[in-house]
């Protein structure tokens, strides 16, 4: 048995402490898992051995908490960010349990998100979206769910409209060419993109005289 002949806060991680030993400095804590010690107190080996698996497991979770106050991540993500700063299996697994839990590791709201995310700001075809998110550790299940609600051909034109703006004066053919290659640059079949495009350029060219309406450019 070891007696506790002090316990201090570290001068450069206040949520943790220093735990001495027999006047010896033994080892650290996170002073949630040494609220209830107290100088005086025996420590047995056994004691001791579990302190610092509950330290273990607070650092991974606390470090879990950090990875995802950047953006949401996947358990997958998660998992190998855990495993990059040498956490054991089960202190990982832990930490995923408590993170599901708190609601913060949920693989079909990050897919949900991560689709609405991409439509917004990025959009692309229902192929690619599907293929970051196996990337990301995602079951074919989860993917479909999160892609269910996709409208291909909405989203095609949607996202060629806000290119043509940048298309402005080319003529039909160099127009053609450039919003094509975006479109399948995303991720869009030949299909798709040949009916996004058209219709943008029938729309954003309304002025134009009838034999410049092209019903089908591709």
């Amino acid at each position: 048995m070891r007696k506790i002949t002090a316990i201090t806060v570290q001068k450069n991680s206040p949520n943790r402490v220093n735990i001495y030993l027999d006047g010896e400095f033994a080892f650290g804590l996170a002073r949630i898992t040494a609220a209830w010690l107290k100088t005086g107190d025996g420590l047995s080996d056994e004691k001791i051995a579990r302190l610092q698996d509950e330290d273990s497991r607070e650092r991974a979770y606390q470090q879990a908490m950090l990875f995802l106050s950047y953006r949401a991540r996947s358990e997958k993500e998660i998992r190998q960010n855990l495993k990059k700063h040498e956490y054991a299996e089960g202190v990982i697994e832990d930490s995923l349990e408590r993170l599901r839990k708190a609601g913060l590791a949920n693989d079909n709201e990050f897919a949900r998100a991560w689709v609405e995310n991409r439509n917004t700001f990025r959009p692309r075809s229902k192929k690619a979206l599907a293929l970051e998110l196996r990337q990301k550790g995602l079951d074919d299940e989860t993917i479909q769910a999160s892609l269910s609600a996709v409208d291909e051909d909405a989203l095609a034109y949607e996202t060629g409209l806000k290119r043509a703006t940048r298309l402005k004066g080319l003529e039909r053919s160099e127009f053609r060419k450039k919003l094509s290659e975006f479109l399948l640059r995303r991720g869009f079949s030949y299909s798709v993109a040949a009916s996004a495009v058209s219709r943008v350029w029938n729309e954003t060219r309304a002025e134009l005289q009838p034999n410049e309406y092209d019903e089908d450019m591709l």
